[in-house]
This record gives structure tokens, C-alpha cells and sequence, in this order.
């Protein structure tokens, strides 16, 4: 059984056939999928798929790219959201995003955010699913003063050594149809490096479809490429890091 970590249901590109594709899932060897929301909205949405499919997972926060003037009250929506939904596994998806932002005080922002919602993840007991790009200094910053906090790094795209300091800190790493693109490198080296109990996969659908779907509308039918992909790197068996990986879900996000 696959359990693919991270997917975006929420995106209107789902919404021709996002019943049909859900409902299709068992039958394709996906049993569980975690649904995380970048804000209330998609957060409430990423909700109402749990509660509809056994095996869709919910998370619920606020990605630095959708935070408004109203996020303190967002985020007491979102506390509201884990602590009356039992099917809210984790807060996310939360983290840091330079790509696009160039303003060191919108920057700055995100990092109180970003800081905010790994504070709420500990006072309800939560793993946080952290979104990192361009920010790998800070983002690490912020996980080391959160210790303790348990959680995953998603798309990770950071260096050998940042994984190295991520893993100490108890996180897990988890990654994308990035892994199966010629110019991986250093995801590889990563994943050569990393613990297999620790790896977790996902495809960040309806974004970055692995080869040979490169260009097409992702989505959790092709998240066994990641476990292949993963299998061939570290020279084990396909059922093994098929296995392995959902378990490392499983026990992260509490699902029995």
C-alpha cells in the first residue's frame, strides 16, 4: 500500500474529476493521502475530503504565500480546525518561500508565521509539514528552536548537510517527481545518505509530475514513481520502500 504524503486536492485542477480520481484510488494500490491546506479555505477543504474518503488525511495551516493581513485570526480558525476535527493530522502547510518575495519585511513576516504556527503545533501536539524554498538558513534556523517539535520537510530540495542537521533534529524528509528528473543530484545524494525509516514520499500533486508524466496534471496515481525511484537509489526491493515509506507516514501522522 502506498501513502503518498502530500497532495493538493484542493487545486481547481481537480475539479472536472476529483470524485471519480479519489473514489479510484484503492483500486491503484493507494490506500492513504494527506491533504494539506495553505489557508482556511483550502484548509476547510482539505477537511471536507477526509471526512468523505476513509483514506484521505487532512492538515490544515497557512503556506507564507497565502498570509494576509487577517492571519492572526486565521490561524485561530486553524486551531480550531485541529482541536474539533479528529481527522486533522498535523499543522501545515507552513514554512518559508523567498523564491517570489524579495522584501526583507515581508520576509520577515513569514518567518513570524512560520513561527507562530510551529508554536501552535507544539501546544497541540502536532507534526508540521514545513515548505522550504530559498530559505534553507532560516527554515533550519526555526526548526532548531522548535526542538522537539516533530515534523517533515517536504519537496526537500536542501543540501547532504542540512539533511544530516534535519535528522538529528528528529524530522523526516520526504520528496517529490523531482527525484526521477536527470538533474536530481543532490536530492540523491540525500536519499543515499538517508535512513530509509526516516524517507517518506509524496507527489505535491497537481505539481511536478514525475518522469515519464513530466508536463501533465499530477496526482497520487504516479506516486509510485517516487518509491521506485527511491528503491533504485539505495539498491533495495520496490516493496520495501513501498512498505518502509508508509509506515514512516503512518507512525508520523498518527494513522492507524
Amino acid at each position: 500500500m502506498l501513502f503518498d504524503t502530500h497532495a493538493h486536492y484542493d487545486d481547481a485542477r481537480f475539479d472536472e474529476d476529483r470524485d471519480a480520481l479519489l473514489s479510484s484510488m484503492p483500486a491503484h494500490n493507494v490506500g492513504l493521502i494527506l491533504n494539506p491546506g495553505c489557508d482556511v479555505e483550502t484548509s476547510r477543504k482539505a477537511i471536507s475530503y477526509a471526512q468523505k474518503y476513509p483514506f484521505v488525511y487532512a492538515a490544515v495551516g497557512i503556506h507564507p504565500e497565502n498570509i494576509n493581513e487577517n492571519w492572526n485570526n486565521d490561524l485561530v480558525v486553524i486551531k480550531k480546525m485541529v482541536e474539533f476535527e479528529p481527522r486533522v493530522r498535523a499543522i501545515g502547510e507552513i514554512g518559508l518561500d523567498y523564491y517570489w518575495e524579495k522584501d526583507e519585511r515581508a520576509r520577515a513576516r513569514q518567518q513570524v508565521v512560520f513561527a507562530r504556527q510551529m508554536e501552535l503545533a507544539r501546544e497541540l501536539g502536532k507534526p508540521v509539514i514545513v515548505h522550504d524554498r530559498d530559505a534553507h538558513a532560516d527554515c533550519l534556523e526555526t526548526a532548531r528552536r522548535y526542538k522537539g517539535v516533530p515534523g517533515v520537510f517536504h519537496c526537500f530540495a536542501g543540501s547532504v548537510e542540512m539533511a544530516r542537521e534535519l535528522l538529528a533534529l528528529g524530522y523526516h524528509l520526504s520528496f517529490t517527481g523531482v527525484i526521477t528528473f536527470k538533474n536530481a543530484r543532490r536530492a540523491i545524494e540525500v536519499i543515499r545518505e538517508a535512513p530509509l525509516d526516516r524517507l517518506m514520499v509524496e507527489t505535491d500533486s497537481p505539481y511536478m509530475a514525475p518522469e515519464p508524466y513530466r508536463g501533465r496534471r499530477n496526482s497520487s496515481l504516479y506516486v509510485h514513481r517516487m518509491v521506485e525511484t527511491i528503491a533504485e537509489i539505495k539498491g533495495v526491493a520496490v516493496e520495501e520502500v513501498e512498505r518502509i515509506t508508509t509506515e514512516n507516514g503512518k507512525r508520523l501522522f498518527d494513522i492507524c
